[in-house]
């Protein structure tokens, strides 16, 4: 059971913040804690032309990180430091991508477009990929199709907005509440992670990134007890289970 002691910031002084990256001059922190229709969630934000935003695996002995404590120190022996970081797709028991992962130009591991069962296989899923100063939340096919080749990618599934549509496979009917982490991309650089403070419906996180978060094209990266954030900035940092692929923010000399 997750116990929490959490600040929800005013809608009004959040958006703020907000307006002011947008316009130049960042906030004084990247995260809030927030209220959408009655749910509580924690949202960052990070413009990808100012911040260095990556996806982590294994360390350079090949052995996966597990979690953010073992990023952060590793980092921090380079003279880097985590300001953000959450848990950036599913994977297997031995804590490998089930899906598309390229880390640092290298592909660890190659798209997966079959069929099967779980949320994963939710058609149509998608790719978070980030390229220098540009980001991007595209669908597997059509990022395939693109032949792109950037820097960072990972798979999951599914989409929870396509375009400025709620995928269509997610229903307001549905009951399912689990806790919920994803991320969406707004004008190809701006991108906005969150995670949902307590249990909601897929229908519920898509709403948030599509009303809330003005992002056209998000996606959902996992949910339930693998569902985790760290960020300093809101005296956030999970440590429920062991996971496999990471994104992080890192800042040099801080």
């Amino acid at each position: 059971m997750r116990v929490a002691n959490r600040w929800l910031i005013p809608a009004a002084l959040f958006w703020c913040a907000i307006a002011s990256l947008q316009a130049g001059a960042a906030p004084a922190q990247p995260c809030a804690e927030i209220e959408e229709a009655g749910a509580a969630y924690t949202v960052c934000e990070f413009d990808a032309r100012k911040s260095t935003i990556r996806l982590f695996l294994n360390d350079a002995a090949g052995v996966v990180y597990g979690g953010f404590s073992r990023l952060a120190d590793n980092l921090a022996g380079k003279g880097e430091t985590l300001v953000f970081a959450m848990n950036a797709g599913m994977y297997d028991a031995a804590f490998q991508p089930v899906g598309l992962f390229v880390e640092a130009g290298t592909t660890l591991h190659a798209a997966n477009t079959a069929a099967g069962d779980g949320n994963f296989h939710m058609k149509p899923n998608g790719v978070f990929w980030i390229d220098g100063a540009r980001a991007g939340v595209s669908e597997t096919s059509r990022f395939l199709k693109s032949r792109a080749h950037p820097a960072y990618a990972t798979q999951s599934g599914p989409m929870l907005v396509l375009g400025g549509r709620i995928n269509p496979r997610i229903h307001d009917n549905r009951t399912s509440e689990k806790f919920r982490n994803g991320v969406g991309v707004s004008g190809g650089h701006i991108v906005r992670f969150a995670i949902s403070s307590q249990p909601v419906t897929f229908h519920q996180f898509a709403h948030l990134f599509r009303e809330r978060l003005k992002c056209p094209d998000a996606l959902f990266l996992d949910g339930g007890s693998a569902s985790s954030i760290y960020a300093p900035s809101v005296s956030r940092h999970d440590r429920f289970h062991p996971v496999g692929p990471l994104v992080g923010v890192v800042e040099k000399g801080r």
